[in-house]
Order: C-alpha cells, then sequence, then structure tokens
C-alpha cells in the first residue's frame, strides 16, 4: 500500500492539537522509517516544510523564541533570528495609564468647580450655609466672596424683588440684618423687654406716610405741611426726606419710659423701623445721630387697638398696600390681645388689641444722617 499526502494527513492530524513542532517533527520521521518509500519523500518534506513555516509564523507573534549569539548565528538559522527581531520591534509594549474614575476625568474636574453651577446651588443656601462652604477651600472661599453671592441672598431673604444701590458689601449687609440684632441693642438696653422681626419694605421714594389709624382721612396731609399739627388733627403725617432703599420693620415691646421704677408693668409697643445700612454707620455705632421726636398725640378716650403704620406715598394704591389697609383680613378678633404685623413690598403696619383702657400716648420719633435724611422711624403707642 503507497503513501499519499491524504493518508499522511489523516494520521498526523491527531497530532496537531496536542504536540509541539519537534514533536509533530518526530512523529513523520518515525512514520517515513517505517514505511521507507524513497517515492514519496519529496511530497512529504515539501508537505512537512510548508506547514513548519505556518507555525512558526504563529508562534512569532505569540512568543519570544530562544536568544541567538551575537553575530546571529545559530544553527544556520541567520535569516530566522532576523526576523524574530523585527516582529519583537513590531510589538513593543505601548505605554498605557492606569483607569480612572469618570468625575476624575478632567471634564469632570473642572465641572466641579464650575462658577455658574455653584452659584445655581447658592441661591438655595442662607448665610450660615454659606459660611461653611466657603471654609471648603480656597476655590470656595474666593467663590462666596463674591459680592453679587450675598446680594442675591439680602434680596431673596428679605423678600425684596428689586435690587438698590448700597454704599456697603453686601456680605456686611446681610450680617447686620440676620445677625438677630435690632436698634435696642446698641441704646436703652435696660429698657428692652422683647422683639420681633416683622421683615423688609422697599421705599422707592423719599415721600413717607405715617400713621396711628388704618382708616385713612379723605384729604391727605401734603408733603411739607406742619407735621405736628397734621398729627393732632388727623392721626397722620408725611415726611419728606427719607432716604430711598431697603428698610428693616421690627415690633419692639419696652417698659414705660415715664418711671424708672424697676417694679412697674407698664409697656410700650413701638415699631422700629431703620434703613438698612443704618447699622453700618459709624455715627449711628458712636451714637451721634440721635432721635427726635417731630410730633406726639394723646387720644384721652378708650382705645380698641394699638395701630401705627408707615407708607410709601407713590405706592399708596399698589395691592399689597391695600391689603395692609384692609384690616379684618389680619388683625383678628377683638379678644386677641397679641400682635399682629402685616408687610407689604411698599408698607408695613403694627396692630395690637387692647383690653379696656383710659386712652393712649402717640409719639412719633426720627433720625437723620449728616445729609438730612430720614435712616430711621418710630411710632410708639403707650397706655395712660
Amino acid at each position: 500500500m503507497g503513501l499519499t499526502l491524504s493518508s499522511y494527513y489523516q494520521w498526523l492530524n491527531p497530532f496537531n492539537s496536542n504536540l509541539s513542532v519537534k514533536e509533530e517533527e518526530k512523529a513523520m520521521l518515525t512514520y517515513y522509517r517505517k514505511r521507507k518509500r524513497g517515492s514519496k519523500i519529496g511530497e512529504i518534506l515539501k508537505y512537512y516544510t510548508r506547514r513548519t513555516k505556518r507555525g512558526c509564523a504563529r508562534q512569532k507573534e505569540e512568543i519570544v523564541l530562544p536568544s541567538c549569539n551575537k553575530r546571529g548565528r545559530e544553527g544556520g538559522h541567520g535569516d530566522s533570528v532576523k526576523e524574530e527581531r523585527v516582529v519583537k520591534k513590531e510589538r513593543t509594549i505601548a505605554p498605557c495609564s492606569s483607569p480612572r474614575a469618570s468625575f476624575l476625568s478632567p471634564h469632570s474636574t473642572s465641572n466641579c468647580y464650575d462658577m455658574d453651577l455653584w452659584t445655581e446651588v447658592a441661591k438655595h443656601m442662607d448665610g450660615r450655609e454659606l459660611l461653611m462652604l466657603s471654609f471648603t477651600n480656597r476655590w470656595f472661599n474666593h467663590f462666596i466672596s463674591e459680592d453679587y453671592i450675598w446680594k442675591y441672598a439680602c434680596l431673596r431673604d428679605m423678600g425684596i424683588p428689586a435690587p438698590c444701590p448700597v454704599s456697603f458689601p453686601w456680605k456686611e449687609i446681610y450680617a447686620s440684618s440676620f445677625d438677630g440684632s435690632h436698634s435696642f441693642c446698641f441704646r436703652q438696653q435696660d429698657k428692652h423687654m422683647d422683639w420681633m422681626r416683622i421683615g423688609s419694605f422697599y421705599l422707592d421714594s423719599p415721600f413717607v406716610l405715617l400713621t396711628e389709624t388704618l382708616s385713612l382721612p379723605r384729604r391727605l396731609p401734603r408733603p411739607g405741611s406742619d407735621v405736628k399739627r397734621s398729627i393732632e388733627l388727623t392721626g397722620t403725617c408725611s415726611l419728606t426726606n427719607a432716604r430711598t432703599g431697603i428698610w428693616i420693620a421690627d415690633l419692639q415691646l419696652v417698659h414705660c419710659p415715664v418711671c424708672n421704677l424697676e417694679t412697674c408693668e407698664g409697656t410700650m409697643q413701638v415699631l422700629d423701623t431703620r434703613h438698612v445700612e443704618l447699622f453700618l454707620e459709624e455715627d449711628y455705632l458712636d451714637e451721634t445721630w440721635q432721635y427726635e421726636e417731630i410730633g406726639s398725640n394723646r387720644i384721652p378716650v378708650p382705645a380698641a387697638a394699638a395701630i401705627g403704620g408707615i407708607f410709601d406715598l407713590t405706592n399708596l394704591s399698589s395691592p399689597s398696600t391695600a391689603k395692609i389697609l384692609n384690616p379684618k383680613s389680619w388683625i383678628g378678633p377683638p379678644t386677641d390681645w397679641q400682635p399682629k404685623a402685616k408687610i407689604g413690598s411698599h408698607a408695613v403696619a403694627v396692630n395690637t388689641n387692647l383690653q379696656p383702657n383710659d386712652g393712649i400716648f402717640v409719639r412719633y420719633q426720627v433720625m437723620k444722617d449728616n445729609n438730612g435724611k430720614v435712616v430711621s422711624i418710630r411710632i410708639s403707642q403707650q397706655l395712660i
């Protein structure tokens, strides 16, 4: 039976998956010695040489062959060694970097300090939270120190929609407005009993109406008219030189200033309003500016309530002011003796229902700056 390529391939095929190249060569030579068929040697060697070259090419791509001597000769395989060096040069180790989390990539890292993004976040923070964020690192410290951040916080927490020019940084204005201080903290501390923050309103013009009643007369006092006489006749008066801008309103409860007895239980209600920058003025802090009384009204008949109101004359017909002038909507029933307050965009008023009394004494006080502008207004009611 003669040796053919097909019979040799069928015999050698089981060794292809388990034997190395040298083992395949040894198996082929063993098969050749057994057959001793010289007529087929050329075909066998040709087939074997073709398969061996394909197998070596695959191994050169996957593993590194043994090194040769300096001259590149190892058993006469100089060409193979040269080919191996070419393959090694082509498959050099490529540089790589360690994998990083997505939030640590350069693009994400820049977004972590996106000023526009943190500006939107800051709109939902109060003053305490903004200060805590500024202690995080230098970037946040620089970002929180921006004046527009505190300007937005002031206008938001005060409920003032329109911005206004100011003379002090908004950060200092915010601190002086929300640090829990009021005018009696600086003066007459021994007379002070309790207080309540009402809110903030805005004066568009220097024309202000002061009143001790929510039922306004048909003829309002004209700006520039006699203040004292107007208070005595109508219980109202008008100012022409108030400082425009944001004003803060508080309701104060203080001891009766008539007597100095510590056992006196007499109390006085004060509607205390001030310009938002008053506590930052040096002349106010060193008590250079003082309150002066511009008028008073003594009502010797029993009063149903103690009322005080401050209105911007140019916005007297606005919807928010109209709600304040409708006392039935917010003062409560006559038996409710808790102080009530109502504030609008351009006005503020307080009302306290009174028990049976002999009357009240109403005083109007203002404080002026060096330019003659009114920076603080007080309307106080004291039981007779």
